[in-house]
């Protein structure tokens, strides 16, 4: 059995049916460990299929493109999804993401061991597993048992404009422009991505949801 300890994190409210996301892109100096463990975004929203939740967690922020071939998922670094899903802020279920040789490993919608900053990884509750994609390449994902699954680079999807903000704050500015200018175009990200049904997800229409980046102690 192995344990992790988490380095940072990122937390959003996902109510099924709507898109919402939690971001920072670069982390404060005293909690920044940056690359594999930096979590840029995530993401909760309703799939195509809408019997299903689509959970996304992005890493390593600000990627060039010269960068981004470059770019690796840890193998020391998990990724774990924590869903709340009876409102009391701690985590019901997990999902967790591990990377192993070139194929990210997933694992639940499972309860975890113990709630809070370490996890038990739930091998007992394998999901399934897909090739991680190149940079350049045709995405490539995977489905096992209802469940669908990717991992590898993609373009930043977040849109700030960092300049502009940093205006207003010097108050030299008073609010953001219309149309403004997307700091974060022309970079990537390294994803993980998730579908799940929503029954494997208990029986609330609402959910807390936060991701983790844990690292192998």
């Amino acid at each position: 059995m192995k344990k992790s300890k988490m380095i940072l994190g990122l937390s959003l409210v996902a109510v099924s049916g709507l898109i919402l996301v939690a971001a920072d892109h670069i982390d404060a100096p005293a909690t920044a460990s940056g690359g594999a463990n930096d979590i840029t975004d995530v993401y909760a929203f309703q799939g195509q299929d809408t019997n299903n939740l689509v959970f996304a967690v992005n890493t390593q922020g600000l990627l060039s493109p010269n960068a981004t071939g470059a770019a690796k998922f840890d193998e020391n670094t998990m990724i774990e999804i924590n869903i709340d899903n009876n409102g009391d802020n701690v985590e019901d279920l997990v999902i967790q993401a591990i990377k192993r040789d070139d194929k990210m490993y997933f694992f639940g919608p499972v309860a975890p061991g113990t709630p809070g900053t370490s996890s038990t990884i739930k091998t007992a509750a394998a999901s399934g597993s897909v090739t991680i994609s190149s940079y350049g390449a045709a995405a490539l994902t995977a489905e096992n048992n209802g469940m669908k699954f990717f991992a590898g680079p993609r373009d930043d999807p977040f849109f700030f404009d960092l300049g502009q903000f940093k205006a207003i704050l010097a108050g030299t500015a008073t609010g953001f422009k219309n149309p403004g200018t997307d700091t974060f175009a022309g970079t990537n990200v390294l994803s993980v991505v998730v579908e799940v049904p929503k029954a494997m997800l208990g029986t609330s229409g609402t959910v807390n949801v936060w991701a983790e980046t844990k690292k192998k102690q």
